[in-house]
C-alpha cells in the first residue's frame, strides 16, 4: 500500500506541474488578449485573468461531478478560496520589496461583491437544507434550480464589469504588438493540458483518500485546493513584481468570485443534484468569511498591503491547515463533523 501511495503522490506532483504549465499558457494568452482589446486593469484582473486562472478549479469540479465525487470538488473550491484570500496576497507581498498598492474600486467594489458571493452561496446551501432536506441531519439537496441563484449573481457581476468596460476609454488596442491567432492557440492548448492534468489529480487524491480513510471534502479543502491554486499564486506574484498591484489583488477576488458563483453551480448542473452537509459547510464558510474580513481590513489600511500584513495572512493560513489536520485526526475541538 505504501508503494501505491508513493506512486499516487508522484502523480499529484506531476499533475500539479502540468496544471502550472497549462495555466501559464492560458493566463499569459488571457493577459495579452485583454491588453489587446483595451480592457481596463481591474476588469483584466477580475474577469479575464481570473477566469483563466480559475479554470483548474472549474475543471476539478466538473471532473469530480462526472465521477460522482462532488464533495471532493466542492471542497477544492472552498479550500482554494481560503488559499487565494490568505496565501496569494501574502506571497505577492513577500515577493516584492515595496508595499502592494490597492485602490478604492478594488476595496469597495471587488472585495464587497466577493463578500456578497460568499453570503449568497451559503444562503443557497441553507435553502437546500430547508426545502430539500436529506436523510442526515443538517443536510440538503442542492438542485439545478437552486444552482441558478449563484449563477444569476455572477451574471450581475459580469454586467457591472461590462459597464466599467463600456465607460473605459482604451489607450490603444495594441493590435500590432500581439499575434492574436497565436494567443488564442496558446489559450486552447492550456485548457486541454489543464483538463488532462486535473483528471489525473482528482483520481490520485481519491485513491489516497480511500487508502487513509479521509473525508473527501477535507481532502479537497487541503490537497486539491493547494494544487489548483498554484497558477493563481504565480499570476499574482508576477503582477506584483511588475508593479501591477491592483491587477494582482483583483485576480484573487475575481478568481474566488468565479469559483464560488460559477464552478460549484456548474458541478451541480452536471451532476443533477448534490447533497450538502451544512454542518461541514458552515464552519468552512465561517473560516472563509473571517479570512475575507482579514484581507479586506489589510487592503483598506492605507489602501496598500504591507509586508507585515502579508506575513499575518500567511500565518492565518498555517493556523487554518493545522486546525483542519487536527480536526481530521480527532485532536481538534470537534467543530467539523466526523463520519
Amino acid at each position: 500500500m505504501t508503494a501505491n501511495l508513493l506512486v499516487e503522490g508522484a502523480v499529484i506532483l506531476l499533475a500539479t506541474g502540468a496544471i502550472w504549465k497549462g495555466s501559464d499558457w492560458l493566463e499569459t494568452a488571457s493577459e495579452r488578449l485583454a491588453a489587446h482589446y483595451g480592457l481596463p486593469e481591474v476588469v483584466q484582473g477580475a474577469i479575464i485573468v481570473a477566469v483563466g486562472s480559475s479554470f483548474p478549479e472549474l475543471a476539478t469540479v466538473v471532473v469530480a461531478a462526472l465521477g460522482g465525487s462532488m464533495p471532493l470538488g466542492v471542497g477544492a473550491i472552498v479550500g482554494s478560496a481560503i488559499f487565494n484570500v490568505l496565501v496569494i496576497p501574502a506571497a505577492a507581498g513577500i515577493a516584492t520589496t515595496d508595499d502592494i498598492e490597492s485602490n478604492r474600486t478594488l476595496v469597495y467594489k471587488e472585495a464587497q461583491f466577493y463578500m456578497l458571493a460568499v453570503s449568497v452561496l451559503l444562503i443557497t446551501f441553507a435553502l437546500a437544507v430547508i426545502y430539500y432536506p436529506g436523510e442526515a441531519a443538517l443536510s440538503g439537496a442542492v438542485t439545478r434550480p437552486l444552482a441558478l441563484i449563484p449563477l444569476a449573481l455572477y451574471g450581475l457581476y459580469v454586467f457591472i464589469q461590462y459597464q466599467d468596460t463600456a465607460d473605459h476609454e482604451a489607450e490603444g488596442s495594441g493590435a500590432g504588438d500581439v499575434a492574436v491567432g497565436r494567443q488564442w492557440l496558446y489559450l486552447l492548448a492550456g485548457l486541454a493540458v489543464i483538463l488532462v492534468a486535473v483528471e489525473s489529480l482528482v483520481h490520485s487524491v481519491e485513491v489516497i483518500g480511500r487508502a487513509i480513510g479521509a473525508d473527501e471534502f477535507l481532502l479537497g479543502v487541503t490537497i486539491l485546493a493547494a494544487a489548483t491554486s498554484l497558477p493563481d499564486t504565480l499570476v499574482s506574484v508576477r503582477a506584483a513584481r511588475d508593479n501591477r498591484g491592483v491587477a494582482s489583488l483583483a485576480n484573487v477576488l475575481g478568481s474566488n468570485t468565479f469559483d464560488l458563483l460559477v464552478a460549484i453551480p456548474m458541478g451541480v448542473l452536471i451532476a443533477g443534484v448534490w447533497t450538502v452537509d451544512f454542518a461541514m459547510a458552515v464552519p468552512m464558510f465561517g473560516v472563509l468569511t473571517l479570512a475575507t474580513i482579514l484581507l479586506f481590513t489589510a487592503l483598506r489600511t492605507d489602501l496598500e498591503l504591507s509586508g507585515a500584513e502579508s506575513y499575518a495572512l500567511l500565518g492565518a493560513y498555517v493556523l487554518f491547515v493545522a486546525w483542519v489536520v487536527a480536526e481530521t485526526a480527532g485532536l481538534g475541538v470537534g467543530l467539523l463533523p466526523s463520519e
